[in-house]
């Protein structure tokens, strides 16, 4: 979310308009975007697909996302703590759930895509706008506990409303499967404080993505067995600990190719990638588009 204060809100929501490209950036929580005006090219792990007035996006925790205005976007964006998102599956489902570990569970199966667009339409989109600009006045305004009601009461008419238009899965996957996963899913909670081993191991890949990390050396330098390590870091960050590193290569490859004229294959070693042809690869599967590609949209735009 973009800040977290003494006030911490689970729900927040910012309009904003664009005209340049923007990302690709991963929160970490869950987004649902509103296109008010104008139209973009987004790419994230759905590929490249264009948005314009009447549709919303849902962006899942840890998933790359990035748009290319054409022209310029106005959109508002509800920023949700994927804690909060397990709460309202719990109560949504209470008499069909044993507890909050069991909607967590059932969220993963049936929300299993990490992005995805909505084709509202112009007329529905239209129903949203007053409560999304309530929403956002909410926000700003600041004091969640004092607008909690209220704010609540909102949200809840924005999701009736695109809720039919979400894609569902019927598939269950393993809790392995979820680990290892690209596309990744949100992230696996616990409903407990992250372990500091998890915290430490992100720290240490944050710092230095470029490094030569096998899951044996970040385990030792977080004094856990590497199978220890897999666990509790998929526990906090929904991810195993390459998959996260994957991901941040691709974050910091797009820096770098935006800001930067260096070539492309020399930006892929710089992130840490020393083969030209896997790192095309992860970067096309986090972000939708090849790195060639990528470039030639933020040249384009600048």
């Amino acid at each position: 979310m973009p800040s977290r204060t003494n006030d911490h809100q689970p729900i927040l929501a910012r309009t904003g308009t664009a005209h340049s490209p923007i990302g690709p950036v991963a929160f970490d929580c869950v987004r649902v975007i509103v296109v008010r005006s104008g139209s973009a090219i987004l790419f994230s792990e759905f590929g490249q697909k264009p948005v314009n007035v009447g549709d919303a996006v849902i962006v899942g925790a840890n998933v790359l996302h990035g748009a290319e205005p054409e022209g310029h976007v106005t959109a508002t964006t509800v920023y949700l703590d994927t804690d909060y998102v397990i709460d309202q599956v719990f109560w949504q489902h209470a008499a069909l759930l044993q507890d909050r570990l069991e909607a967590q569970e059932l969220a993963e199966t049936v929300y299993s895509e990490p992005a995805q667009i909505l084709r509202l339409g112009e007329e529905r989109a239209g129903m949203l706008m007053p409560w999304l600009d309530e929403l956002v006045e909410r926000s700003v305004d600041g004091g969640f506990a004092r607008n909690f009601y209220r704010m609540q009461a909102v949200w809840f008419s924005i999701a009736h409303t695109i809720s039919p238009f979400m894609r569902v899965s019927p598939v269950r996957i393993s809790a392995s499967q979820r680990a290892h996963i690209r596309p990744s899913l949100p992230r696996q909670r616990k409903f407990a404080p992250l372990r500091a081993e998890a915290r430490r191991a992100a720290e240490l890949l944050r710092q230095a993505p470029e490094a030569r990390w096998t899951l044996d050396a970040l385990a030792s330098h977080v004094h856990l067995s590497p199978s220890q390590l897999s666990r509790v870091f998929a526990e906090a960050y929904g991810k195993t600990p390459l998959a996260y590193l994957t991901m941040l290569r691709a974050e910091h490859l797009a820096k770098c190719l935006r800001d930067t004229d260096l070539p492309i294959e020399t930006a892929m070693r710089q992130v840490g990638w020393r083969s030209r042809g896997h790192a095309a690869q992860q970067f096309r599967k986090y972000v939708g588009m090849t790195p060639r590609r990528y470039r030639q949209l933020t040249l384009r735009m600048s």
